[in-house]
């Protein structure tokens, strides 16, 4: 057995492996991708309503930013699509899946950051408590813990 069938567990040529890795990707993407268009949408249609009006200058602010999260959110997570079909026939896939992996990772660091966002200024206009940040910040830690803690440990745990 060769170092490189001992490190991937399988064997692939790099262009095998970088078209399932793609294809593994792909798959991701449009989980996030789904989750993030809904929520950017849900954002979009806020200001639109009677109630944005009423809210004070800090709950706006709040919406500008979590709306700004969204957008970038939403192009780190179709950014993957467009780098395929721009690159795709350039024999270059490993490099894209290493950049396309990484925008991926972008896009799930923003999609938090909108959805902490949204979670805030939901609670602060429904509730106006002093534990709503407390409680977001609770939640986030949780997303932290499911999308990055547990899958680096079982990463650094299960690995050689």
């Amino acid at each position: 057995m060769t170092e490189q069938e001992r490190r991937t567990g399988r064997d692939e040529s790099e262009e095998e492996r970088a078209d399932r890795m793609w294809g593994e990707l792909l798959q991701e993407v449009r989980v996030a991708q789904m989750g993030v268009q809904i929520l950017f949408g849900f954002l979009l249609t806020v200001v639109f309503t009677t109630k944005y009006d009423t809210l004070n200058d800090t709950d706006q602010t709040i919406y500008i930013v979590t709306v700004v999260f969204g957008a970038c959110a939403t192009g780190a997570l179709i950014g993957p699509v467009s780098l395929h079909r721009l690159v795709s026939g350039r024999r270059i896939k490993p490099q894209a899946v290493t950049l396309a992996s990484r925008l991926t990772l972008v896009g799930l660091i923003l999609l938090l950051a909108t959805t902490a966002c949204s979670l805030l200024l939901i609670l602060r206009v429904a509730t106006h408590d002093d534990y709503v940040p407390w409680l977001v910040s609770g939640v986030v830690v949780w997303y932290l813990v499911c999308w990055f803690a547990l899958p680096i440990w079982a990463r650094r745990h299960h690995t050689e």
